[in-house]
C-alpha cells in the first residue's frame, strides 16, 4: 500500500495512495496506524481522496484506529471522502462517529 505521510504543527497527515482500501489492502493500513500510536503519535488525519471504494474491511480499520487513537487520547480525522466514500458511511451510520472534512486544510484548522 502506497501512503504518503506529512506532519503539521504536531499532527500526522496520511495521503492514502490507491483507489481502494479493502481486504486486499486494509492490513497494511491497520499495521501502519498501529506503529504510528505506538509510536507516540496522538492527532490524525487520513485523506481517503484517491479512494474510489472502501469495503467493510477498509472501514473496520478506520474504525480500530478511531478506537486507538481515542485510547492514546488523540484524534483520527477523515478528509477528502469522494462521493461512493461517502455513502458507504453514511450507510453504515459512521459519519456520525468520525469528523469528516472537505480538505485536509479544514481538519488542520479543526485543531486550532
Amino acid at each position: 500500500m502506497d501512503i504518503k505521510t506529512e506532519q503539521s504543527d504536531g499532527i500526522t497527515v496520511l495521503f492514502i495512495k490507491e483507489d481502494r482500501l479493502d481486504a486486499n489492502n486494509s492490513e497494511e493500513l491497520k499495521a501502519k496506524l498501529r506503529h504510528l500510536f505506538d509510536s507516540g503519535t496522538k492527532d490524525l488525519i487520513i485523506d481517503l481522496k484517491e479512494i474510489l471504494f472502501i469495503d467493510s474491511s477498509g472501514l473496520g480499520v478506520l474504525v480500530s484506529g478511531y478506537k486507538n487513537a481515542s485510547t492514546s487520547h488523540g484524534t483520527l480525522k477523515l478528509s477528502n471522502l469522494q462521493s461512493q466514500v461517502k455513502s458507504m458511511f453514511e450507510l453504515t451510520r459512521l459519519h456520525r462517529v468520525f469528523d469528516i472534512f472537505t480538505s485536509v486544510d479544514d481538519a488542520l484548522q479543526s485543531y486550532s
